[in-house]
């Protein structure tokens, strides 16, 4: 049987050998399930998009990553584009307007407004889909951002993939439209990563503080949601980057993935 070497952090590997944690075991069938995961998008992504039942083919992604994708789809018709690229899976992010990978642009300064002005000025064509194809597809950068969302997904141990993920992936992505604006605009990997961590966690914080606070004290209106949650972000991200840093200084991680 082939043997694949796993890395583990100073602290976990005291924990695993401290709790007798089976590791051979837990990694087998982490890996089966995120090769399934990444089998599966990779079908969905590579296959036509006429299929109406194209979302329920993205069992994992949520609601509004779904929402994000099928907008995207929609503006590539609109455009009357040969298929859809990753500019147009970007803008289905912005479109959708509610998800947590806003609030990560946001907190690293990057306006999304502005950002889909600039999108409105970016070619569209990707390779990896004929112009004169009868039917529509992912382009190739599309379907590579989409694998690489999932990928992104269970490395940080999600059973779904969200908006976040998917702007992960698409700055991931190295020859898509969409990752090379976001990444001119100041979006590296890496600290988008922990962008996506500290919001995360701030999330959590907010949905608790949500919960133990009266209902007629509770922010409601999507204005008060976003500050709440950029407060809790700012209060989440210094020990999360502190400890992601010490982490990666251990690892020998010094730059961008």
């Amino acid at each position: 049987m082939p043997k694949i070497n796993v890395y583990l952090p100073d602290e976990l590997a005291e924990a695993v050998r401290a709790y007798g944690v089976p590791v051979s075991a837990v990694c087998q069938r982490a890996l089966e399930q995120a090769v399934r995961r990444v089998t599966a998008i990779r079908e969905t992504a590579l296959g036509e998009l006429d299929d109406a039942d194209l979302l329920a083919r993205l069992p994992h992604f949520t609601p509004r990553a779904r929402t994000a994708v099928r907008l995207g789809i929609e503006r590539s018709r609109a455009d009357g584009s040969a298929g859809v690229g990753t500019a147009h899976l970007l803008d289905g992010i912005l479109a959708e307007g509610g998800n947590l990978a806003l609030h990560v642009l946001r907190v690293e300064e990057i306006e999304t407004e502005r950002l889909a002005g600039d999108l409105a000025g970016q070619p569209a064509a990707e390779p990896g889909v004929a112009a004169d194809s009868p039917s529509q597809h992912f382009s190739g950068p599309a379907a590579n951002a989409l694998e690489l969302a999932v990928t992104e997904a269970t490395t940080f141990g999600h059973n779904y993939v969200g908006c976040e993920h998917l702007l992960l992936g698409l700055i991931a992505e190295p020859d898509g439209v969409a990752g090379q604006l976001l990444r001119s605009r100041g979006a590296e990997l890496r600290l988008t990563r922990r962008a996506v961590a500290a919001a995360l966690a701030g999330y959590v914080h907010l949905r608790a503080q949500a919960q133990a606070q009266p209902p007629a004290g509770a922010a409601g209106t999507p204005t008060e949601l976003a500050s709440m949650l950029a407060a809790a972000v700012a209060r989440e991200v210094q020990p999360i980057v502190a400890r992601i840093e010490r982490l990666e200084e251990r690892a020998g991680v010094t730059g961008e993935d």
